[in-house]
């Protein structure tokens, strides 16, 4: 390999399967699905997946969080320096998802799964604005800790120098997600965690309490910072208080700052930070603390679809901090892009690219 990825992005492959907004309002009353929520699929929603390709006219893009925000970080830096893991089945979805991560230049290093097992999928349900993510992980939850042993995966891992674990992947892969922060938090290298959906906290918080000693820099939204927030049993407080709490919670390596960052939509994005003598790579401590970052006005008009837009504001802070910009510019990118995905269907970008950074 010519070029070796400074970054890697750990998480669930997915294909989704998107149902536009005038479907959309019958598919979540007859499976039960919020208009604003992400889930795992539970037995009386596995009949969505063959239900929709029957009868919608659905459209198909690459998914899975982690893989949305390294096609997003890789859209800001140069060809194959972003590389993605995770566990595919050998099959047609997963082919699709390789070739769509080539033609955006980030590496595909997939686990891939034996037949019978089967690429995962997330029925995407679309209303108005909102969108409700149902997901069968099929063998996206197949991944072991020895694909990280194997010799090309091993390499990239020594030579990356930033890591972005999605939240969805501590549902079962919580060993793996370890060993990687764990080793980049000990060489000194910046590990980013996205909190990735409310259920998350209320459900795997000792998966994630587990991780975040060893995380420099901490993603999520409203919704999923007080489902934290609740689960911890923290009270009534505030979106400012629950950020500068996580950002206090005690580290693995405590000569190194932890920010938080929490989206709110069109509302301003919040960041806090813990406050120890170094800052992780180049990004040093808010001022004030919390700060807030106003989003750019975006007309209702081309707001088409939310999907992914939290992914692509992720993937684009990432690709911004590999560049070695500051944090008022990686902000300024991740809000960017975060609305350059809302006006495409699904979770993707401009091309050809547009100059962000």
């Amino acid at each position: 390999m010519s070029v070796q990825p400074i970054v890697i992005s750990l998480g669930n492959p997915l294909l989704d399967i998107q149902v536009g907004p005038e479907e959309g309002p019958a598919y979540l009353e007859k499976y039960g699905l919020k208009a604003n929520d992400a889930i795992l699929a539970e037995e009386k929603q596995m009949p969505i997946y063959d239900d929709i390709v029957k009868n919608c006219d659905v459209t198909y893009v690459a998914g899975g969080a982690a893989q949305n925000a390294a096609r997003a970080a890789a859209y800001i830096l140069p060809p194959n320096h972003v590389a993605y893991i995770g566990s595919v089945g050998d099959d047609d979805l997963m082919r699709t998802l390789s070739s769509a991560n080539a033609a955006e230049s980030v590496i595909s290093a997939y686990q891939v799964q034996p037949s019978p097992a089967r690429t995962g999928a997330c029925a995407v349900i679309l209303s108005n604005h909102d969108r409700s993510l149902c997901t069968t992980l099929r063998a996206a939850e197949m991944f072991t800790p020895s694909h990280l042993a194997t010799p090309e995966i091993s390499e990239l891992l020594s030579n990356a120098k930033f890591f972005y674990i999605e939240g969805y992947f501590l549902t079962h892969g919580i060993e793996s997600a370890l060993e990687v922060a764990k080793m980049a938090s000990s060489r000194g290298k910046t590990v980013v965690l996205n909190l990735s959906a409310p259920f998350i906290a209320q459900f795997f918080k000792v998966q994630l309490d587990e991780l975040l000693p060893h995380v420099d820099i901490l993603i999520g939204n409203e919704s999923e910072a007080g489902a934290y927030a609740e689960a911890a049993g923290m009270g009534s407080q505030s979106l400012e208080a629950t950020a500068l709490t996580l950002a206090a919670i005690s580290k693995s390596n405590p000569s190194r700052s932890r920010l938080v960052i929490i989206t709110q939509g069109a509302q301003a994005t919040l960041v806090a930070s813990s406050s120890p003598s170094t800052s992780p790579s180049n990004l040093k401590p808010t001022d004030p603390n919390p700060k807030t970052y106003p989003v750019p006005p975006l007309a209702s008009e081309k707001i088409i679809d939310t999907n992914g837009a939290g992914d692509m504001f992720a993937g684009g802070f990432l690709g911004a901090l590999a560049l070695g910009k500051d944090l008022d510019e990686c902000i300024e990118v991740g809000h960017k892009l975060g609305q350059m995905c809302c006006g495409q269907i699904g979770p993707k970008l401009v091309f050809p690219k547009e100059t962000v950074v």
